[in-house]
């Protein structure tokens, strides 16, 4: 029976993607350098599409795997931060909305400040990084603004120009970097509160998906690309 399943293709997910406004949208690897894309409903967990052997950073892959959903007609879309994947929606969807997930935001900021920082200037980028995922009112997103604004101001134009090197410091520098190209796109929920504010939706999907994979082993790669489409068409959510 597991054979007859795998030996064939499912049919396509019935689901009108036309009603969907808000997205989630992650990709997870399992075997490198194979990844699989999901697409999820923000505001019912329900996926909408699934696709292995999909990478974020192949635009050409990408493409054609949003435009095989048709009727397309998104509002908003958060993502992990991906770079390559917002140029991508944007190019498609020149109007559309993307989050930054605040999740990734903040677990890459406060690694790259480290747990236990021994500079001032990393010690309070980290209280910065600690504020993301509590900003749920106008107030905290002001309070979180002026306090990276006072950092900036005390620390950071001059980090940019210094010429240390090394590990520590070049990832304070990553992380001042990354969390000034996230701002523009990190309080769209305060507009639109149907917009998630993190990923986590799908990053719980691919905990499941990974946890039954790992029952199965010694799948083919000729096996694999259907059992992950049967398991797209049998767990929705």
């Amino acid at each position: 029976m597991i054979n007859h399943y795998l030996e064939q293709a499912p049919p396509p997910l019935a689901l009108n993607v036309a009603q969907c406004p808000h997205f989630i949208l992650d990709g997870t690897f399992l075997h490198r350098p194979r990844s699989l894309v999901a697409l999820m409903d923000a505001y019912t967990h329900t996926l909408v599409a699934g696709r292995y052997g999909v990478s974020e950073s192949s635009e050409p892959q990408m493409i054609r795997f949003l435009k095989s959903l048709g009727e397309l007609r998104p509002r908003s879309f958060t993502i992990d931060g991906n770079p390559k994947v917002m140029k991508i929606l944007r190019k498609l969807w020149p109007d559309v909305v993307v989050q930054r997930c605040l999740v990734h935001i903040q677990r890459q900021g406060l690694s790259w400040c480290r747990s236990y920082p021994k500079t001032t200037y990393a010690r309070k980028l980290r209280k910065v990084f600690l504020k993301v995922t509590r900003i749920r009112t106008a107030k905290d997103r002001d309070e979180f603004l002026t306090l990276f604004q006072t950092w900036e101001d005390t620390y950071g134009s001059r980090l940019r120009y210094r010429p240390e090197i090394g590990p520590v410091f070049s990832d304070i520098k990553r992380a001042r970097s990354m969390l000034l190209r996230a701002l523009p796109d990190m309080f769209h929920y305060f507009d639109n509160p149907l917009i998630p504010t993190s990923t986590n939706g799908l990053e719980s999907y691919f905990s499941r998906l990974k946890a039954h994979y790992r029952q199965h082993r010694g799948l083919s790669k000729r096996k694999r690309f259907n059992y992950f489409n049967w398991y797209f068409h049998f767990v929705l959510k």
